[in-house]
């Protein structure tokens, strides 16, 4: 799954595909440049492959170790990009500071969460999975917190935090002993949300006002990931020794839609309706994700799934509340 930079990093900090960063704000767009599909079904499509995604992670765990699920899903999501690239005739950023900061968004933002969700789903449905990703802006408000940031919390946030990791609980049935839930894999796909916001963090921090395309920045961003898993995936896992077709088609999807197509979609989406309505996805991704899982894969779901993931949602939503003047800044 979503995406995070400069400008996204606090308008989107919700995303779950974190398929690369934004280097600028995103430009107004005249009525005779906006894609012809509505934007209404275009949203649509986007919570749709977001939510697939980690049923897609599951399906391509059934054949290949987590890490090569991963470095494929970068792979074809890079192809996408760099496609793009070049059919726009853009070129990728120069200059060894901003390839160095790319560097360390790649990891937090791409190589580490997609594997650690990668390895989570061995062992934990891919509902809560997806569920747990959505606890990524309860990280953020977090790390706000504690690293005292220009991003001041208020105190309506600060109850969406503690409602938000109360519904964590609740999907994890805690009152139980979280029985019924594997807890290092659990830990995995939470880690994995708190490493975008870690990403999120630092890109605001490092990438801001560059001067690159979106395009370029993820473009760039994505290639320093695949690179990364291309190194360490042979020192760590078995390579494939075959290919069968519903996992590698899953691979296939995740990276080509759920990475780099779906990035676009965001992007285009944050140019013509603005980040506040194309971050909404972010709240439809965990009801697609556990439907699919209960649906197609015969995942297990106990009342306290839904119950504690609508919690989690509503403490999202709160986190990411801003004072109505700061709001108007912005």
């Amino acid at each position: 799954m979503t995406t995070g930079t400069a400008s996204r990093a606090t308008a989107t900090s919700a995303n779950p595909a974190a398929a690369a960063p934004a280097a600028l704000a995103p430009t107004p767009t005249t009525t005779a440049d906006r894609p012809r599909l509505d934007w209404r079904i275009r949203f649509g499509a986007l919570s749709l492959i977001w939510g697939f995604s980690f049923l897609f992670i599951k399906v391509g765990n059934e054949a290949f170790a987590p890490l090569y699920v991963t470095l494929g899903r970068m792979v074809f999501g890079t192809a996408v990009l760099v496609a793009f690239l070049v059919a726009k005739r853009e070129r990728l950023p120069r200059g060894a500071r901003v390839w160095g900061h790319l560097a360390v968004a790649a990891f937090f933002l791409n190589a580490l969460p997609f594997s650690l969700f990668a390895y989570a789903e061995l062992t934990i449905p891919s509902t809560l999975a997806g569920i747990c990703n959505a606890s990524s802006p309860l990280w953020g408000m977090l790390l706000a917190v504690v690293a005292a940031s220009d991003d001041r919390p208020t105190r309506r946030r600060v109850a969406g935090l503690g409602i938000g990791f109360a519904g964590v609980l609740v999907v994890l049935g805690a009152w139980q002993g979280f029985s019924g839930q594997d807890p290092a894999g659990t830990a995995m796909a939470l880690a994995a949300s708190l490493s975008y916001a870690v990403g999120w963090q630092y890109v605001r921090r490092t990438l801001a006002g560059t001067g690159h395309s979106h395009l370029a920045m993820s473009g760039a961003q994505l290639l320093l990931g695949t690179a990364q898993l291309a190194v360490v995936a042979p020192l760590f896992a078995p390579a494939p020794d075959s290919f069968p077709v519903l996992p590698l088609l899953s691979v296939i999807a995740l990276g080509a839609l759920g990475t780099g197509f779906a990035f676009l979609v965001q992007y285009g989406l944050v140019e013509e309706v603005g980040p506040t309505t194309a971050m909404m996805v972010t709240y439809f991704v965990p009801v697609i994700a556990t439907t699919a899982g209960v649906a197609i894969l015969g995942e297990h779901l106990d009342w306290n799934t839904p119950v504690g993931a609508l919690i989690v949602l509503v403490g999202a939503a709160l986190t990411q509340t801003r004072p109505r003047a700061k709001a108007a800044r912005a």
